[in-house]
């Protein structure tokens, strides 16, 4: 996985001469979106991928990938959206606040899920099916600084939570449990 390694700190050398020929031009939004992007397509990486020499994890304003010689590269979460990922569960489940992308590890592999998510002013963010991944949870990047009310059912069996997205949440959320 040296592969991968070199391929994050290639893509941050390459979104620092991004940023640096960018900013020169003052457009700084466009930077902020490629990088974001960049970023949120690491995030997939690590949840989707079987990683082996690296680790992963993220907080509410860092994704902080670590090698297997505990070199560690931080990556600034600086747009508007907030990582989430939330694993339902119906018998086990595990104590988490920021989650692992590479560690954590869900009940329920690859089950497809009703999500219907909606903010404190009753506009609804998401309503679809979604199915969690190998690792057993369910990655949203949902709006900043909001309160969320969620309901997920699967198989006849509902749960009704509420979470929220500031910047000393959980990015981890392992308590929602179908019954």
């Amino acid at each position: 996985m040296k592969l991968k390694l070199i391929t994050a700190f290639g893509l941050a050398a390459i979104i620092s001469v991004v940023y640096l020929v960018i900013s020169s031009t003052g457009d700084n939004r466009a930077v902020e979106e490629e990088n974001e992007q960049a970023i949120k397509e690491m995030v997939h990486e690590y949840s989707t991928t079987n990683v082996e020499d690296e680790t992963a994890s993220i907080t509410p304003t860092e994704l902080i990938v670590t090698d297997s010689d505990d070199r560690e590269v931080t990556y600034d979460l600086v747009g508007d959206d907030f990582f989430v990922s939330i694993a339902p569960y119906v018998k086990e489940t595990h104590p988490c606040t920021y989650h692992n992308l590479t560690g954590c590890q869900g009940e329920m592999i690859e089950e497809e899920f009703d999500i219907y998510i909606e903010n404190t002013k009753g506009e609804v963010i998401v309503d679809e099916s979604l199915t969690s991944l190998a690792n057993g949870f369910i990655d949203l990047w949902l709006p900043r600084e909001e309160t969320y009310y969620i309901t997920i059912e699967h198989n006849g069996k509902t749960v009704h939570s509420e979470f929220s997205t500031f910047e000393d949440d959980a990015t981890c959320i392992t308590t929602m449990q179908l019954l």
